[in-house]
């Protein structure tokens, strides 16, 4: 059989310029690839071949030479069918760009009925079913699974209690203007010294931990103190969720909302980018998940310059101790990897996976069941799931060694 035989042959299919492909990830025992619309925010999951086939549409090959491609890459070629039902899907979610036939020549127009009715359900290439699923876990959103109207999310509904605030009309254009008012802080020369000194800054912190804690204590004590250094943390905060969407704008992503959101007595700033898991190398995805932590640290470090060399009084000497406590506390707070901290998404980086913590919770059950069914996770799988668990157990222990020495450093003191 051919690779792409009859009238399909010649068709030259191409990918919507805002269609996002993600690098293979593990989903349980599987591995998938994620697949998004940038404009509608629909995803769905792929499995490795049907992968394979869809990053070759870029108007340029032929279903010819890609079909050619897959038989030499996994010893079998596809007929019309095949390729009906994956253009059918593709079709039917919006997934190609129109006029996407790259030779002005009608002999390679896509036949009628090849792209299916969009109002039909679009039927999935062999292999591709299992792995056809909801991918809201990882991109927070909903999963297309027909047409992509492009329908309004449904808005959480704003109470006095909890809610939600758009602060600008472009997030986007927001961030590129903050990239390039702060983004020479990313070059390396820059940054290599500012990660050199909040390390230092943070051995200094463990070295005088037991000072800095009776610092808090004493923090408590000051209204007025208390209030401003509160203030300093909830601006700390902020700048976090600001140094992702920079972070991210940096590395070519792209940052949708930013705002306020509630639920009181708490209220924080939140900056969401859209398409975190489609950057094009896992450094730039971690990066973007740390920023964040890292930003937090060096909000700190005029802080920590002034509590080691300035000659300030008591009191104030007292609340940048305090403040720096806390504010290392936020920012390690963040980087344990639990869901849905940014801990968490650098560990499901590390181990390339989606849906880390739940394909790890029913590896571990199958394994300690010694279910045959952990013996066919392929070895990654294997290596990773019980890395994640056992990492994220040490330092939920370390955590937890740390808060019981801190209560009995304040008994004892």
């Amino acid at each position: 059989m051919s690779a792409a035989p009859g009238a399909l042959a010649a068709y030259r299919p191409a990918l919507r310029p805002r269609v996002l492909l993600s690098d293979p990830l593990l989903d349980g025992a599987a591995t998938v690839h994620l697949i998004k619309d940038a404009e509608t925010g629909s995803s769905f999951k792929v499995g490795p071949k049907e992968h394979f086939l869809i990053a070759r549409m870029d108007g340029e090959r032929s279903l010819a030479e890609i079909g050619e491609e897959y038989a030499g890459e996994y010893g079998r070629r596809l007929g019309d069918a095949h390729w009906k039902r994956l253009l059918g899907l593709l079709g039917a979610k919006g997934l190609l760009a129109s006029g996407a036939d790259a030779s002005p020549g009608p002999s390679t127009a896509l036949p009628p009925g090849a792209i299916g009715s969009p109002g039909a359900p679009a039927a999935v290439p062999p292999g591709a079913a299992a792995s056809m699923g909801s991918s809201a876990a990882a991109s927070g959103r909903a999963t297309a699974s027909g047409p992509p109207a492009p329908a309004a999310p449904v808005p959480e509904k704003r109470t006095l209690l909890r809610g939600s605030l758009p602060l600008v009309a472009d997030a986007d254009a927001t961030t590129a203007r903050l990239h390039r008012a702060v983004g020479f802080l990313l070059a390396p020369a820059v940054l290599a010294p500012l990660l050199a000194l909040t390390l230092a800054m943070e051995a200094v912190v463990f070295v005088r931990a037991g000072e800095l804690l009776l610092a808090v204590r004493g923090l408590l004590a000051n209204p007025v103190l208390l209030t401003g250094t509160a203030v300093l943390l909830w601006v700390s905060t902020a700048l976090h969720e600001l140094a992702h969407g920079v972070v991210a704008r940096h590395h070519g992503g792209r940052v949708s909302e930013i705002g306020l959101r509630w639920r009181l007595p708490a209220v924080i700033m939140y900056c969401t980018v859209d398409d975190y898991l489609y950057f094009g190398t896992r450094r730039h995805r971690i990066a973007t998940a740390a920023a964040g932590a890292v930003m937090n640290l060096i909000f700190l470090l005029p802080f920590c310059a002034l509590w080691l060399f300035a000659p300030l009084d008591d009191a104030t000497h007292e609340a940048f101790a305090a403040l720096l406590l806390l504010g290392s506390v936020q920012a390690l707070v963040m980087l344990v990897p639990l869901p849905p901290l940014d801990g968490y998404r650098i560990a499901s980086q590390l181990a390339g996976a989606t849906g880390l913590a739940a394909s790890t919770g029913v590896y571990l059950g199958l394994a300690l069941r010694r279910s045959p069914e952990a013996a066919g996770y392929p070895r990654r799988a294997r290596i990773a799931y019980p890395a994640y668990a056992g990492a994220t157990a040490l330092v939920l222990a370390c955590a937890l060694a740390a808060a019981v020495a801190g209560v009995h450093h304040l008994l004892t003191a």
